[in-house]
């Protein structure tokens, strides 16, 4: 597959945004209320199965905060998908998810309350089953994983954005079919260190596992992406394990230089990597694969181009991936 990103400037007009719908809404679980945020394009209109795309957010974060920091709005309006940002519950007056940290005693079953939440979105809504996605910042990224290891027939592919692995999750991880996975993270992140600690295992172990067990090529090929801003103070590696089982990929986003933060984001910009946009760069690796492998691309029907943000005032991005049938 091809992928081009081209960024054109617009001068004096405005591309018209897609209405939407944002809900508040709320299961009850293990005898729990459990709170979310719905996001809908208007595009969607239920005529058929739309991927889903769950967004999880950080340690004494909140699903609105990660609705607006780790943002795919602009994305879901062109790309049609349903966007779920789940709510976590308060542990010690910060909102968590249940991943296993050291010290951090909890019952909560935030497993089975993702299960539970999926399972009653697809009854009120068009969902293509075998494309739910997930993602998160931090606590967030280790709720994915969690998810990959404990969930896998229902998560065709995880993102973490400063994430990792818990040594529990590691040890008892039982992911049940190759899962792809995609993990950006900082060099200097000082909240979710590169080289672990024990809280978390490091990052290296966490690629070599999902290599491992997806049985890809254990030598990467690795790009140096260009260094769009360099007032941010960090580069990006992005390295792809190719050919593993069912061809799928697993896949590092090394943000060198970069800290406790979700490259691209406009909020709380400084020291953040502007050289990519994680969010559409999460959603071009999900839009890859559903729960069975790799999607076909061998139509022209379905290509895809993908414009954002929309609506804007300044600039736009837009991304093509397109298969033909030679090389470039």
């Amino acid at each position: 597959m091809k992928k081009i990103t081209i960024l054109l400037l617009l001068v004096g007009s405005t591309f018209s945004g897609f209405a939407q719908q944002t809900i508040n809404a709320s299961i009850t679980h293990d005898g729990i209320q459990r709170d979310y945020i719905l996001y809908i394009p208007e595009i969607y209109d239920g005529s058929s199965d739309v991927p889903l795309v769950l967004n999880f957010h950080g340690f004494g974060s909140n699903a609105t905060q990660q609705m607006v920091y780790g943002d795919f709005r602009d994305i879901a309006d062109t790309e049609g998908f349903l966007l779920v940002h789940p709510e976590g519950t308060t542990f010690i007056g910060n909102q968590f998810w249940n991943v296993g940290f050291p010290g951090l005693s909890s019952t909560i079953d935030d497993v089975g309350f993702t299960e539970a939440l999926i399972d009653e979105l697809a009854v009120s809504y068009a969902i293509d089953l075998e494309r739910v996605y997930a993602t998160g910042m931090s606590n967030g990224g280790f709720m994915s994983f969690l998810l990959a290891c404990q969930l896998s027939e229902k998560i065709a592919a995880v993102a973490s954005v400063t994430g990792s692995m818990t040594q529990d999750t590691f040890d008892d991880c039982n992911a049940q079919r190759p899962t792809p996975v995609l993990q950006i993270h900082g060099t200097e992140d000082d909240v979710v260190l590169y080289n672990g600690n024990t809280l978390s295992i490091p990052i290296a172990d966490v690629i070599s596992y999902w290599v491992d067990y997806n049985n890809c090529e254990t030598t990467p090929t690795t790009t140096t992406l260009p260094d769009v801003d360099v007032s941010d103070g960090s580069t990006i590696e992005h390295s792809v394990y190719e050919n593993g089982d069912n061809d799928i990929t697993t896949e590092h986003m090394k943000v060198i230089g970069g800290g406790h933060t979700w490259p691209g984001s406009v909020l709380n910009s400084v020291g953040t990597n502007q050289d990519i946009d994680a969010s559409m760069e999460i959603w071009l690796f999900f839009s890859r694969f559903d729960i069975n492998g790799p999607l076909s691309t061998d139509d022209f029907e379905n290509n895809q181009v993908t414009i954002y943000p929309n609506p804007t005032q300044s600039h736009i991005n837009l991304s093509l991936n397109y298969s033909i049938g030679s090389s470039l």
